[in-house]
C-alpha cells in the first residue's frame, strides 16, 4: 500500500533538512557528533546511494529514518510524512533491510512474513506471502526453520520481510554483504523490478562498483557531514581523469622534455603512467609526444577513473 493516493505522490520519498545527533558522553566517554546538518533529498522512483567510510554516519541515518535512534534536532520526512509528528504513517511508507541477520532461528520464512504483516496491519486477504517468497526465490524454504537457511537466504528473507506491507520507499543497509555472487545478482534482479514498479530504493554498500552500476545518485557522508549528493554520472565527472599505461620500446630513466608538461610517472624500465584530463588532452596528442621524443610504443592500455577514485578523494584526509 502507498501511504499516499496515486495522484497526490510526493516529488521526494525522503527529505532530510538540518539533521544533527549527537551521542551523550559519559564520565569515561565524550560526547560524539555522528552527523552535523545533514541535507539530503531523495527523489520520488529514484535508486540513491548513500556512501561512506565505516562509522560516517550511514546507519545512523537509516537507524533515525526507522525511529531506532532519536535524533538530536533537524526534520526528517519520510514519504512527505515527518518521522516525529506522522510516525504511524512514515514507519508505514518505509521497509529497511538491516545490515545484521537478526532473524528469530525457530520462525520459518513464512511465519516471520507473516507474523511482520500482522505487525503493519496488512489483513490477511491482502497478504501476499506466497508472492514474495517466490520472488526472492524462497517458495521451497518457506516452512523450513531460519536456522536452517544459508547466509545468502536469510539475506533475501530479510528484503522478503521488509515488504510485506508493500512500502513505497526501501531502505537497504548492505543487503549484499556476505553474499556470494550469484546469490548477489538474483537479489539486484528482484531489487530492479521493486524499482521498475515504482519502489524508491535508498542503498548503502561497500561494493562501489555495484554503486555505481545501480543509482542514478549519489551521496558521499564522511565523518558525520554530507560531503557531496549529485547525480551518478555528474559524479563521474568530477573527476576528469585518464590514466594512460604505456610500455615503450626501449628503456627511459629521465622524462623528456615533450613529456614534462604532462603528468607522467616512470613506473618500470620501460613502462610510464600519463595521467590527463580527457577534455583537455587528447591521447593522440600524449602518442604524439611519445614518438617525438624517440620512443616506440609497444602496448597502450587506459583507465578512466570510476567512483571508486571519487570516494578516495572524497574522503582521504577528511579528520
Amino acid at each position: 500500500m502507498n501511504a499516499l493516493p496515486n495522484d497526490n505522490l510526493p516529488d521526494y520519498a525522503i527529505e532530510i533538512s538540518g539533521l544533527n545527533k549527537t551521542y551523550k558522553g559519559t564520565s569515561l566517554q565524550p560526547s560524539k557528533e555522528a552527523l552535523l546538518d545533514i541535507n539530503l533529498k531523495i527523489p520520488r522512483g529514484s535508486f540513491f546511494g548513500l556512501l561512506g567510510p565505516n562509522g560516517a554516519g550511514k546507519s545512523t541515518i537509516i537507524n533515525i529514518m526507522a525511529g531506532l535512534v532519536i535524533k538530536s534536532s533537524g526534520n526528517v520526512k519520510v514519504w512527505d510524512f515527518d518521522i516525529v509528528e506522522q510516525m504511524r504513517q512514515a514507519r508505514s511508507s518505509i521497509g529497511i533491510v538491516p545490515q545484521e541477520l537478526n532473524i528469530d532461528p525457530f520462525f520459518t520464512p513464512r511465519e516471520v512474513l507473516e507474523t511482520q504483516a500482522g505487525l503493519y496491519g496488512v489483513k490477511k486477504s491482502d497478504r501476499k506471502t506466497d508472492d514474495i517468497l517466490a520472488a526472492v526465490r524462497l517458495s521451497d524454504k518457506a516452512d523450513a526453520y531460519a536456522r536452517s537457511l544459508s547466509g545468502g537466504m536469510r539475506r533475501r528473507m530479510l528484503v522478503a520481510k521488509a515488504m510485506v506491507h508493500s512500502p513505497p520507499v526501501l531502505v537497504l543497509d548492505e543487503p549484499t554483504a556476505g553474499v556470494d555472487v550469484e546469490l548477489r545478482q538474483q537479489l539486484w534482479s528482484y531489487i530492479r523490478e521493486l524499482r521498475a514498479q515504482g519502489t524508491t530504493i535508498l542503498l548503502t554498500t561497500h561494493y562501489l562498483e555495484e554503486a555505481e552500476e545501480l543509482c542514478d545518485e549519489i551521496a558521499i557522508i564522511n565523518h558525520g557531514r554530507l560531503v557531496t549528493s549529485q547525480k551518478t554520472e555528474d559524479l563521474l565527472r568530477t573527476l576528469d581523469s585518464k590514466e594512460l599505461i604505456i610500455t615503450l620500446d626501449k628503456d627511459i630513466k629521465n622524462l623528456p622534455n615533450s613529456l614534462t608538461n604532462l603528468n607522467t610517472e616512470i613506473v618500470a624500465e620501460r613502462k610510464i603512467i600519463v595521467r590527463i584530463p580527457p577534455d583537455e588532452v587528447t591521447v593522440d596528442s600524449v602518442i604524439d609526444a611519445i614518438r617525438n621524443s624517440g620512443f616506440g610504443i609497444h602496448d597502450l592500455t587506459t583507465k578512466q577513473s570510476d567512483l571508486e577514485d571519487i570516494f578516495i578523494a572524497m574522503t582521504s584526509d577528511k579528520t
